[in-house]
C-alpha cells in the first residue's frame, strides 16, 4: 500500500506574473497529486498531498524546473495532516498589507507568441499585443500586488470566450496569463496625425510602416512609454528628427530585426549576442562597422559604438518586418523630460516632433525607458537600468532596514531597501524640471505601495540644491531619520554592494561632479572605504572651474582655466583651439580665475577629460552630458600605434596624495607643436590616466594593506580607460571590483546611499 504524505510549501522570489501557478498545476497533475496553489502578498503557497514519493519528486521539480522568468529565492516545506483535497486547483489570491511580493519586469516576446502572430492562419495573426505566461507586460501594467488581472491596467478588457477558455485550461500556456488578450477582446492600435486626428485605415500597422518607409517620424506607444521611430538609413530623416528634438549629436538607439542583420552592421561577441537575445532585450553598445553599415552616420556622430536592440514586443516585430528597415527608436520626450506615457500627453508634448502617432488603449502604469548595457573584456555592466531589469531587486549580503535613498541630480534613480533586497528603481532621469520631479515622486509611491515599504530612514546627497535632497528634507514621516551621504563614498559603496563585498576597499571614483566634505567639487578621488566610513587618501589636484557646472557645456573654458592656472598666460597662445576664443571672453575668464569670481575648485577627472578634448580641438562646445570626454575616447580608439605616457607628479600634502598634472599638459602642448596626430595624443592621455591610477593604488595599498580596488563613477563608462586601468591593476596584484547590475554612473548612487545609511550609527 502506498505511503501518503501532505505538505504546505511556500515559494519566495519572482514567482508571480511568470506562469508559476500554471506550472505548479501542471506539475501536480503530472504526479497525480491533489491540493491547491494561490498567490499572497508575500509568496506563492501550495498545499500538496498524495503518494509520498510523488510529493518528494514534486518538491524537487518545483525548485529545479520552474518557468524561465521565475527567480526562486527560497522555499520552505512543512509536513501536515491531509486536508482531504479531491483534486488540485488554483485558488484566488490573498492580500496582506504587511507583506510584499517581488514583481516581474516586462518580458520580451517569446518564440511561441512570435510564431502565432506571424502565422496567417492563427487568430492572433499580426496582433500587436500577443502574450502568454512566458512573455509580455508585467511591471508597467501592475498597480498593486498580488498579481491578478483586476489589479492591472488590463482589467478594462473583458476576455472573450476563446481567451477565457485558454485562461482556464491547465494545458494551455495562457493558463492564468493575466494580460491575455486577442484582436476580439484586447487592446487596439490607432493611427493619428500630428494634431491627434484619427486616420481611417484598414490596417494601422501597415500604414505606419509605409509612413516610416516614406521618411516620416512616428511616435509609437510601447511597453513603458513612447518611442520616436524613423528610418535609420535615411540621413535626411534623422537630421529632421535631431532638429525637431533639439538633439544635434547625442547617439540614438537603433532597433534591428534580427541577430543576422545586427551582424551586418556591428561586431558581435558571444556575450553581447546572449544579451540581445535575452528576455530583458536591452540596448547593447556594440562595435560599429561603419564602413560596411547602411545605418546613417548621423545616428551616432563620431562614435565607434552603436546602441542596438532587437524587437521586444509583437508591435515592434510587425513594424520591423513590414518596413524591412533598421529603425531609430529613441525616447519619446522633449529634451530632459521623462518619457511620454499617456496618449494625450504624447500628442501634446511631441506635437512638434512627430509627424504621426501610433497609439493604443492599454494604459501604462509605470514609465519605463529602455535599458542600456555594455560588455568590456567579457564583463557585463548596466549603464542604464530600466526595462527588463527593474523592479527586480539587487540581492544584499546583509539585512537592511526599511530605507529610502533619493539618489543624485543626474541620471537619477532612487533605492528602497527591506531585508536582503535593494529595490533600485528604473531610470528616472536628470532632475532638471517639474515633470521629472513628479515622475520621481510618483514612482517612489508606486514602489512603496508594491513592496509595502515604510521608510524609517531617508538618505540623500550632501548637495543642498539637488531636488532629490530637497525631497528628502521635506518628506514627512513619523520618526523618520535623515542621513546625508557623501557622493563619492556612495559610489564606492554601490560597487561593493553590487558585488557582495564586505571588507574595506580602495575606491577609485572618477566622475564629473560631487560635493566634497570640504565644500569643493570632487571627482578624481581615491578613498579607503567600507560601508560605515571612508578616508580620502588622494585626489587629482584642485583646479579652477569658471562658471561652475555651466562650464561643462563649454569645455574650452575649462581648458583655458587649467592652462592659465598651471602654466601661466604664455600657455594660452600655443594651441590653435584656445587662440580661437574671443579676446573679451578670454580676458573675463582670466579675471574670474585670478579674482576667484564664481570659480569653485574641482578635483574632477571628468573635467580633465573635457579640458583635454577641447585642447585637442575635438570638442570645444558640448551638446549633451559627457560629449567632450566621449569623443576624446573615440579619437583614442582610432589610434593603434605605440603610445608614450605623459609625465605627472604625486606629492604628499598633510598626509594627502595629490596628483599634479602640469607636466601632463605641458607634454600634450609639446606634442601638438610637433604635429603629433590628435588620435595618438588622445590614446597616450588614456594610457597616462590608467598608469596614474595604478600608481596611486599601489601607494595606498602599501600603507593600508588593502588589495581590493573598486572602480566607480561615470568616467568608467569609458571602455578604453576601464580596460586599461583594470588590466594594470590586475598586473599589480589587485582584485578589481567592477559594477554589474548597478550603474557605475550616478544611476547607482542611491544604492550606495542606502547601504551607508543602514550602517550609520
Amino acid at each position: 500500500m502506498a505511503t501518503l504524505k501532505a505538505a504546505h510549501i511556500r515559494v519566495y522570489g519572482v514567482v508571480q506574473g511568470v506562469g508559476f501557478r500554471p506550472f505548479v498545476y501542471k506539475l501536480a497533475s503530472a504526479y497525480k497529486l491533489k491540493g491547491c496553489v494561490y498567490n499572497t502578498s508575500e509568496d506563492v503557497r501550495i498545499d500538496i498531498e498524495g503518494d509520498a514519493a510523488s510529493v518528494d519528486r514534486f518538491y524537487n521539480d518545483l525548485r529545479t524546473q520552474s518557468p524561465p522568468m521565475a527567480k526562486i529565492e527560497g522555499t520552505t516545506i512543512r509536513y501536515q495532516l491531509s486536508s482531504g483535497y479531491q483534486h488540485f486547483e488554483i485558488r484566488h489570491s490573498t492580500s496582506d498589507k504587511q507583506k510584499f511580493q517581488l514583481v516581474s519586469p516586462d518580458i520580451t516576446t517569446c518564440q511561441d507568441c512570435l510564431k502565432e502572430f506571424s502565422d496567417p492562419d492563427d487568430r492572433r495573426y499580426r496582433y500587436p499585443f500577443t502574450n502568454c505566461t512566458n512573455c509580455g507586460p508585467r511591471f508597467t501594467i501592475v498597480e498593486e500586488m498580488p498579481y491578478d488581472r483586476e489589479k492591472t491596467t488590463m482589467r478594462k478588457f473583458q476576455m472573450c470566450s476563446q481567451c477565457k477558455e485558454e485562461y482556464s485550461d491547465p494545458g494551455n500556456r495562457r493558463f492564468h496569463a493575466q494580460p491575455n488578450a486577442c484582436p476580439e477582446c484586447g487592446p487596439q492600435v490607432e493611427l493619428v496625425d500630428a494634431s491627434g486626428v484619427h486616420i481611417f485605415t484598414p490596417d494601422a500597422m501597415r500604414h505606419t510602416s509605409q509612413l516610416l518607409q516614406e521618411g516620416k517620424i512616428v511616435a509609437i506607444k510601447g511597453l513603458g512609454g513612447f518611442l520616436l521611430a524613423c528610418d535609420a538609413t535615411s540621413e535626411a530623416t534623422i537630421r529632421k528628427l535631431r532638429q525637431r528634438k533639439n538633439r544635434p549629436f547625442k547617439p540614438l538607439a537603433v532597433m534591428i530585426p534580427s541577430i543576422t542583420e545586427v551582424k551586418e552592421h556591428c561586431s558581435l561577441s558571444e556575450e553581447e549576442e546572449k544579451l540581445l537575445l535575452s528576455p530583458q532585450s536591452p540596448i547593447v553598445l556594440l562595435k560599429w562597422n561603419r564602413e560596411h553599415s547602411s545605418i546613417s552616420s548621423l545616428t551616432a556622430p563620431k562614435q565607434e559604438y552603436l546602441g542596438v536592440m532587437l524587437p521586444y514586443t509583437p508591435l515592434h516585430h510587425i513594424l520591423l518586418k513590414d518596413t524591412g528597415l533598421p529603425l531609430i527608436m529613441t525616447s519619446g520626450n522633449i529634451s530632459e523630460e521623462p518619457i511620454a506615457r499617456d496618449n494625450d500627453e504624447a500628442v501634446t508634448h511631441l506635437k512638434g516632433i512627430a509627424d504621426y502617432f501610433l497609439l493604443h488603449d492599454r494604459d501604462i502604469y509605470a514609465r519605463y525607458d529602455d535599458s542600456v548595457v555594455m560588455v568590456e573584456q567579457k564583463h557585463f555592466q548596466i549603464i542604464r537600468r530600466s526595462r527588463g531589469y527593474a523592479p527586480f531587486p539587487l540581492p544584499l549580503s546583509f539585512s537592511c532596514r526599511q530605507i529610502l535613498a533619493c539618489g543624485a541630480q543626474m541620471k537619477n534613480t532612487f533605492c528602497l531597501t527591506r531585508g536582503h533586497h535593494a529595490f533600485l528603481s528604473q531610470h528616472i532621469g536628470d532632475m532638471e524640471n517639474l515633470e521629472t520631479m513628479e515622475h520621481f515622486r510618483n514612482t517612489i509611491s508606486l514602489y512603496e505601495n508594491l513592496f509595502h515599504i515604510h521608510p524609517e530612514i531617508i538618505a540623500h546627497d550632501l548637495h543642498p540644491d539637488y531636488p532629490s535632497t530637497g525631497y528628502a528634507l521635506e518628506r514627512e514621516l513619523p520618526g523618520l531619520k535623515r542621513i546625508p551621504v557623501q557622493h563619492h563614498h556612495a559610489h564606492v559603496a554601490s560597487c561593493m554592494a553590487d558585488n557582495g563585498i564586505w571588507s574595506p576597499v580602495i575606491g577609485v571614483v572618477f566622475d564629473g561632479t560631487g560635493l566634497g566634505a570640504d565644500g569643493n567639487i570632487w571627482g578624481g578621488e581615491f578613498l579607503v572605504a567600507d560601508y560605515q566610513n571612508y578616508t580620502r587618501a588622494g585626489h587629482l589636484e584642485y583646479l579652477p572651474l569658471p562658471g561652475g557646472d555651466m562650464s561643462t557645456k563649454k569645455p574650452y573654458r575649462i581648458a583655458v582655466a587649467y592652462l592659465f592656472s598651471l602654466l601661466g598666460e604664455a600657455a594660452l597662445t600655443l594651441p590653435s583651439t584656445i587662440n580661437g576664443i574671443d579676446k573679451i571672453e578670454l580676458n573675463i575668464l582670466k579675471q574670474q580665475i585670478t579674482k576667484k569670481l564664481n570659480t569653485p575648485l574641482t578635483s574632477s577627472m571628468g573635467r580633465l577629460f573635457d579640458a583635454v578634448s577641447a585642447l585637442l580641438g575635438i570638442r570645444s562646445q558640448a551638446y549633451y552630458e559627457g560629449q567632450a570626454a566621449v569623443e576624446l575616447e573615440m579619437a583614442a580608439h582610432r589610434d593603434s600605434t605605440n603610445k608614450e605616457n605623459y609625465p605627472y607628479h604625486i606629492i604628499r600634502e598633510k598626509g594627502m596624495k595629490i596628483i599634479q598634472i602640469s607636466g601632463l599638459l605641458t607634454a600634450i602642448l609639446e606634442d601638438m607643436k610637433r604635429d603629433v596626430p590628435v588620435t595618438r595624443i588622445a590614446a597616450s592621455f588614456h594610457d597616462t590616466i590608467a598608469r596614474m591610477t595604478d600608481e596611486m593604488c599601489c601607494l595606498i595599498a602599501q600603507e593600508s594593506g588593502i588589495e581590493q580596488v573598486a572602480l566607480s563613477g561615470g568616467v568608467f563608462q569609458n571602455r578604453l580607460l576601464l580596460s586599461k586601468t583594470a588590466g594594470l591593476l590586475k598586473e599589480s596584484g589587485f582584485q578589481v571590483i567592477l559594477h554589474r547590475q548597478c550603474p557605475c554612473n550616478d544611476g547607482g548612487i542611491s544604492l550606495g546611499q542606502a547601504v551607508i545609511a543602514n550602517f550609520a550609527e
